[in-house]
């Protein structure tokens, strides 16, 4: 068991199945309030959330008072820009374009990182297994439904889609490469604490204040939707700070959640059945990631031969 909870896989897929359950709560949290005030608040209560579970307050304002220039940054990129172009993009561009464009992001991760690693480079059989893992969402997203273009806005929501991919990326390599004087979950907390009342402050010129009443089920979500904020962004710092871990191949893990999101929504809505276009972009998918580890494994045996092959001085 100790193993396990070690795997880089097994947390990796643990977190992407984490996020996939999102959608459902967003949904309902959206019937109730608006995009950033809602999203500001869930990443708020995350923060406090992973923080009150820390427990080493101590060590923990330590660590701000050392890095809170960092931490600050990080908050910028990692949550408040993300995510105010996430919801900004998203409410300009068709639902299945939109779920397109971001099931592509560990593709723009990838290109990110070629540029921010030496060991982290777009090989031939990486670049072909991440497109074909885009094929599979593609094959999922735009076989569930059409993609209609309407107005020219939704080229500017196409592009604001398309630099929150890149930021996306960029905040993987931040986080990746932070000092090793500040722990994953002092990060992780900080940043949504602090990206999350840069989102709520935002959204009260934009879309006023909106204090309820909210009904039992918005809270459950709510609730649900900070937990699984707290526990997945917790899993995937601590992931991008292993040595070992590469940023492009731990963010293909993310094409999952498009299909753990569908399987889902197969077992708990009744109107969602399982359907021969999603499972073939499932298969498709699956092809990608085998891939991606079968050239993770030739890179590592070819690094271990080079080594192997050093005269010892």
């Amino acid at each position: 068991m100790k193993n396990l909870i070690k795997s880089t896989t097994f947390l990796a897929i643990v977190a992407t199945w984490l996020w996939s359950t999102a959608f459902v709560g967003v949904k309902i949290g959206l019937e109730y309030h608006t995009p950033l005030q809602f999203a500001g608040i869930r990443f708020f209560i995350s923060g406090i959330l992973i923080l009150l579970i820390l427990g080493k307050y101590q060590s923990f304002f330590a660590e701000i008072k050392n890095h809170w220039k960092f931490i600050l940054w990080v908050a910028m990129v990692q949550v408040f820009m993300q995510y105010a172009l996430f919801y900004s993009g998203l409410d300009l561009v068709p639902g299945a374009l939109g779920a397109l464009i971001i099931g592509s992001s560990p593709l723009f991760v990838a290109i990110v990182a070629h540029f921010a690693f030496t060991n982290d480079k777009m090989t031939l059989m990486k670049t072909v297994s991440i497109l074909i893992g885009v094929g599979g969402i593609a094959i999922i997203t735009l076989g569930r439904s059409q993609v209609e273009m309407k107005n020219e806005l939704e080229y500017i929501g196409i592009g604001l889609l398309l630099v929150n991919n890149l930021i996306s990326g960029y905040a993987n390599v931040l986080v990746s490469k932070s000092p090793k004087t500040i722990s994953p979950l002092t990060l992780s907390s900080t940043t949504l604490i602090i990206g999350g009342l840069m989102l709520i402050v935002v959204s009260l010129p934009v879309e006023g204040i909106n204090l309820g009443p909210f009904p039992l089920k918005y809270y459950a979500a709510l609730g649900w939707l900070s937990f699984l904020s707290a526990a997945a962004i917790s899993i995937w710092f601590v992931l991008l700070k292993r040595k070992d871990v590469k940023v492009s191949v731990l963010n293909v893990w993310k094409f999952l959640i498009p299909v753990s999101g569908a399987v889902l929504s197969w077992l708990i809505l009744e109107d969602e059945n399982p359907d021969i276009i999603s499972v073939i972009g499932m298969v498709v998918i699956a092809i990608s990631l085998l891939a991606l580890n079968y050239s993770n494994q030739l890179e590592i045996r070819k690094k271990n031969r080079s080594l192997e092959k050093k005269p010892v001085s």
